[in-house]
């Protein structure tokens, strides 16, 4: 089992009842924005995934990253450290104020409109992820802040060229940040294809 991570399902007749609901909630919150239709065309939107372990992985460079402290990759830490250091992702999860660590590690969705913190809708409103929903360019200026830190190299303007988008998918399995940049490229990947086309991204 894993996390499945799609942009332009939403709007897909099958995901009809769930946009709605999440549409209204977000209406009801001040955040104008629907899910635009799926294309007639029958155009593929964007999927991916990855062992939800990975996520966790992701998360904690994260917040090295963000707190200062080095940063280094999972496969070299011991079991006390790692337990420290997931202590402090809950520590920074609890400031409420990141995309990427605010936000269910199986279900939900990013929109892409702009908001300064994670938008955290009432239990009641029936939105899929606890009511936790982030914004698609929020994730991804957090994704190019520590890029850098994991060894991905982005463009001057924080985009990732096709070079180095190959490169980062065809990375060895013994690199010491494999599963953490095999997210990251993911979740970099979605928030194009959702600031491009309009869409959400679910998770499932």
């Amino acid at each position: 089992m894993g996390l499945s991570i799609s942009v332009g399902i939403l709007g897909t007749p099958g995901l009809r009842d769930d946009a709605e609901v999440l549409h209204r909630a977000l209406e009801t919150a001040g955040v104008a924005w629907r899910e635009p239709a799926a294309p007639d065309n029958g155009a593929d939107g964007f999927y991916a995934g990855f062992p939800y372990s990975y996520l966790s992985k992701l998360r904690r460079v994260y917040v090295l990253h963000r707190v200062g402290e080095p940063v280094t990759g999972v496969r070299g830490v011991d079991e006390e450290q790692f337990e420290d250091e997931m202590e402090l992702v809950d520590e920074e999860t609890y400031l409420f104020d990141s995309h990427l660590l605010c936000h269910s590690d199986c279900e939900g969705y990013y929109i892409p409109t702009d908001f300064t913190d994670p938008l955290f809708l009432p239990t009641g409103s029936g939105v899929s992820g606890g009511g936790m929903v982030g914004s698609s360019g929020g994730l991804l200026a957090e994704l190019q802040g520590f890029a850098a830190a994991i060894g991905v190299r982005l463009a001057a303007d924080g985009t990732l060229d096709p070079a180095e988008s190959a490169r980062l998918a065809a990375l060895p399995a013994d690199d010491p940040f494999e599963p953490e940049i095999f997210a990251w490229h993911q979740l970099y990947q979605a928030c194009r294809a959702s600031l491009a086309d309009g869409r959400a991204i679910v998770f499932g």
